[in-house]
C-alpha cells in the first residue's frame, strides 16, 4: 500500500511538471468561450454546490495567504455512476477577468488535480453522489493573493460542470469601518452608511490609482461599491467618509424556510406532502412588505445550512426536497421578472429561480428543489436590461436591518502586474466584527 501511495504521488508530480511545460498560460488551458468567471452550474446533474471555510458551512470563501486557512468545497451529482471530476484554479484580476499571470507564478503544485473523495447517498429517495475537497491541499499551494475562480471539469478539459469564486488575501492593510444609519435625511430611514480607513503597511505611491476598495452587502456580487476614492489622505492613512456615495439600501430582515425535517411542519410551512418520488414542502403564501412596519427576527443575513434533523451525516443522508413559494400580486409585472434570491443560489437570477406568474391564483408561484436544510431568501425583482435586482419593491428598506458588509481592499502598485488583495474586513450595522 506504500509503495502504491509513493508511486501515485511520483506520477502526479511527474504530471505537474508537465503542464509547467506544457501550458503557457492560464487561458490556454481553457476556451474562454466556454467559462464564465463567477459561480455557476454548467451540468444539470449538479445540485447545492458550496465552497466555505474548512468546518464552518456558514462563512464565506477567502483565506489568508500563508496561513493554516483551508476552504472547503463540496457539491452533490445525481448521475448514478461516479465520474472522473477534476479542478483547477485560475488567478482573476479585482474585476473578476483572467489575470495575465502563469500557473506557477500564483500557484505551486498540479494545474489539473483529479477529485477522489465521494461518497454516495444513504437512506434518501433522490440518489446522489457527494463529492469534496480542499484547498490548498498536498497537491497545490497558492503563492499569491487575489480574486481566484475554481472550475471543476470533467476529463475533457472543454467540459467545465461547476465554477466557484473564492479569494485569498495578505493582511498588509489596517481597516477601522463602520456601518450605521444614513446621514443624509432622505436617507436616513432606508439605507446604511459605510465610512471607512484604511492603513497601509507598505509604501503606496499614489493610493488614488494603486488602492482600489470594493465594498459589498451580505457578500452579494451584484450589489457592490466599486468606484470609491479616498477623500484623505494622512500619512500612510486613507480616508473614506462619504455621505452619498457610500451608501446601500438596507433591505428588510431575510425570509426563511426550515426543511431539516419532514416529520415536523415549522411555522413558515403549510404542509409536508410525499408526492412521489420525493417531499414537498409547501409553505404558507408570503406577503408584500414594502410599506409594512419593521419587524425583527434574527436570520443569517443570506445565507443556508444542509441539515437532515435525524441524520448522523447530512453531507449524504440530506434528502432533496421540493420547496413551493406562492406571492400574492395583484398582476403580472410586464418589465422584469420576480425571482426568490439567496446564497442558495449565489444571488443569481436565472430560470431555476424565476417565478410564474399564476393567474388564476392571482400570484407569483416557484417550486425549488433544494437540499435539506435551513435557508434564507427574499424576493427580488430583475428590471429588463438591469444587472442588480431590487429588493425593496417586496422587501422594503428598513434601516434597523441587520446587514453584514464586506470591504476589500485592492492594491496594484503602478510597475504591478496583478491585483494583490491586501485586505478583507466584515463590519456589521448593529455589531462589529474582523
Amino acid at each position: 500500500m506504500v509503495q502504491t501511495t509513493s508511486m501515485a504521488k511520483i506520477i502526479l508530480t511527474l504530471m505537474a511538471f508537465s503542464y509547467v511545460l506544457v501550458v503557457k498560460s492560464q487561458e490556454d488551458f481553457y476556451d474562454n468561450t466556454s467559462i464564465r468567471y463567477s459561480d455557476y452550474i454548467y451540468k444539470e446533474t449538479i445540485h447545492t454546490p458550496m465552497i466555505h471555510k474548512y468546518g464552518n458551512e456558514l462563512t464565506y470563501p477567502f483565506i489568508e495567504l500563508n496561513s493554516a486557512d483551508t476552504l472547503m468545497v463540496q457539491f452533490d451529482d445525481f448521475e448514478t455512476s461516479v465520474q472522473d471530476y477534476y479542478f483547477t484554479i485560475i488567478h482573476c484580476d479585482k474585476n473578476w477577468n483572467p489575470s495575465r499571470l502563469l500557473f506557477n507564478e500564483y500557484a505551486e503544485g498540479l494545474m489539473d488535480i483529479p477529485i477522489r473523495n465521494f461518497q454516495f447517498s444513504f437512506n434518501t429517495f433522490q440518489s446522489y453522489i457527494h463529492y469534496e475537497f480542499t484547498i490548498p491541499n498536498e497537491y497545490i499551494k497558492l503563492k499569491l493573493s487575489g480574486n481566484y475562480l475554481l472550475i471543476v471539469h470533467e476529463n475533457d478539459h472543454q467540459k467545465p460542470i461547476l465554477s466557484l469564486r473564492f479569494f485569498v488575501y495578505e493582511p498588509l492593510v489596517q481597516v477601522q469601518a463602520t456601518a450605521k444609519q444614513a446621514t443624509i435625511s432622505e436617507y436616513m430611514k432606508t439605507h446604511h452608511e459605510i465610512d471607512f480607513s484604511l492603513t497601509c503597511h507598505f509604501n503606496c505611491n499614489n493610493p488614488f490609482s494603486e488602492i482600489n476598495v470594493v465594498i459589498s452587502q451580505n457578500f452579494r456580487y451584484d450589489l457592490i461599491i466599486d468606484q470609491l476614492k479616498p477623500q484623505f489622505v494622512k500619512e500612510n492613512e486613507l480616508v473614506y467618509n462619504y455621505e452619498q456615495e457610500n451608501l446601500f439600501p438596507a433591505g428588510n430582515e431575510f425570509r426563511w424556510v426550515d426543511a431539516k425535517s419532514i416529520k415536523f411542519q415549522t411555522e413558515n410551512v403549510q404542509k409536508i406532502e410525499y408526492i412521489k418520488p420525493l417531499y414537498h414542502y409547501f409553505l404558507y403564501p408570503d406577503e408584500k412588505r414594502t410599506f409594512k412596519r419593521y419587524f425583527q427576527w434574527q436570520d443569517i443575513n443570506g445565507k443556508f445550512l444542509i441539515k437532515n434533523d435525524f441524520a448522523k451525516n447530512s453531507k449524504i443522508e440530506a434528502d432533496y426536497v421540493w420547496v413551493h413559494f406562492f406571492l400574492p400580486w395583484d398582476a403580472p409585472l410586464i418589465d422584469g421578472n420576480m425571482y426568490v434570491a439567496g446564497n442558495f443560489n449565489r444571488w443569481q437570477y436565472n430560470s431555476t429561480n424565476m417565478m410564474r406568474y399564476n393567474y388564476q391564483k392571482k400570484g407569483y408561484e416557484l417550486s425549488l428543489l433544494l437540499k435539506q436544510g435551513y435557508y434564507d431568501y427574499a424576493y427580488a425583482f430583475l428590471r429588463d436590461g438591469e444587472k442588480s435586482a431590487d429588493f425593496s419593491l417586496v422587501e422594503g428598506n428598513h434601516f434597523e436591518t441587520e446587514n453584514d458588509y464586506y470591504i476589500f481592499v485592492y492594491w496594484k502598485p503602478n510597475t504591478g502586474y496583478y491585483d494583490r488583495l491586501v485586505a478583507i474586513y466584515a463590519v456589521n450595522n448593529q455589531r462589529h466584527k474582523k
